[in-house]
């Protein structure tokens, strides 16, 4: 579920319904070493636009959601607030404690909780309706032309009405014996959704009927032990264009046709943090903490910048001259689009980002483990 243990090969694994909590090194006191960063000559300025305080994450990912101007918040403490143009709109308990990130619409505003609830609110903050899934919610639901998806931790995929929490489909998968607690979320097109399992599946579903379209594999489990087989899609697909793209933890990185979940290519690269991508190039952080460009038409190495090695930035984000990405200590680091050296450095409130990064307008939005939500600029 947190990149920043991932990287211990078994941190919040699940067997069943149980984590082994005991292979996490930030549950005892003895915690790995953070390499220094090197001191840089800053070519670029990232500067603060607002900044907001939400409730903190503890051991969940939150993520923003980002609707025009509107930024919507949530914390593990039920809080959820609309972020307008910097201007604090409204701030809302939900009654519950909430489990992952927000999924919003320009009418809707989604959360899900650790005990499968599903609470939808109107864009002004009032309770619309609630539903129940089959498990935790750790992802941020996706809201999208009247229809509401969510994934739940047994590898369900849900569709309710936008309208009333109505329950349209369920897609299930079954679990392998072993796999990491994810908060990897969903992505859609017209017609399709589009979710990784465990196992290093990636299945594209009939966003009407529920019904598996395609299924393409990122990564082949390999090794003896079940710890070594994990090969989950631990990350949120990316669709572009008529491509889709995906990581897998101890996998690979690979991009399908959209239409028909034919392989394009693929790279041997670890990832549980994610991709993006922009016009020509996929970017990706692996597991050792290297930032990647690669050819998005190929998959060819364009440059590797590994002064990031074991502060295990998270998923980058592509902005339009730079790529940003965010450390283990929540620091922001933004890299040169064509060569990926570094250009600016923002530090932040200590803790981990977590959550992916959103753009936001010409700006982006971060939101740290301990609840600090910045929108910042590069320039």
């Amino acid at each position: 579920m947190r990149r920043t243990a991932l990287f211990a090969v078994g941190v919040l694994l699940l067997n069943g319904c149980s984590s082994l909590d005991s292979l996490n090194p930030f549950s005892g006191p003895a915690k790995p070493k953070i390499p220094p960063l090197v001191a840089i000559q800053p070519t670029a300025q990232v500067s603060e636009v607002w900044r907001f305080g939400a409730g903190k994450s503890e051991n969940f990912v939150f993520s923003p959601a980002v609707v025009d101007g509107t930024v919507y918040v949530a914390g593990r403490d039920g809080s959820l607030a609309r972020i307008d143009d910097g201007r604090l709109m409204w701030k809302i308990d939900t009654g519950r404690k909430l489990s992952g990130g927000v999924g919003a619409d320009d009418k809707l505003v989604v959360v899900g909780t650790e005990k499968g609830d599903v609470l939808a609110f109107s864009s002004d903050g009032k309770p619309l309706w609630q539903a129940v899934v089959t498990s935790e919610v750790l992802s941020a639901p996706e809201v999208s032309d009247g229809m509401v998806f969510v994934r739940s931790s047994d590898s369900r995929v849900q569709a309710f009405s936008a309208a009333d929490g109505a329950r349209k489909w369920n897609y299930q998968r079954a679990n392998p014996a072993l796999t990491l607690r994810t908060s990897a979320g969903l992505v859609t097109t017209p017609s399709l959704v589009i979710a990784g399992f465990p196992g290093g599946k990636l299945v594209a579903i009939n966003r009407t009927s529920g019904a598996a379209v395609w299924e393409a594999t990122v990564a082949l489990p390999r090794g003896t032990t079940e710890l070594e087989r994990i090969a989950d899609i631990t990350s949120t697909p990316v669709v572009a264009g008529r491509e889709v793209c995906s990581s897998a933890f101890q996998g690979r990185v690979a991009c399908f046709d959209l239409a028909s979940g034919n392989a394009l290519w693929t790279r041997d690269i670890s990832s549980s943090a994610g991709i993006d991508v922009d016009a020509q190039n996929l970017y990706v952080s692996d597991d050792k903490g290297s930032v990647y460009a690669l050819d998005r038409a190929t998959g060819a190495s364009l440059w590797k910048q590994d002064g990031l090695a074991k502060r295990y930035p998270g998923k980058p984000l592509a902005l339009e001259r730079f790529v940003a990405v965010a450390d283990i200590e929540g620091i922001v680091h933004l890299l040169q689009r064509e060569n990926g050296a570094f250009a600016a450095r923002a530090s932040g409130d200590g803790s981990a980002i977590d959550a992916p990064m959103q753009p936001y307008g010409r700006a982006f939005v971060a939101q740290s483990r301990a609840g600090s939500v910045r929108a910042l600029s590069a320039r």
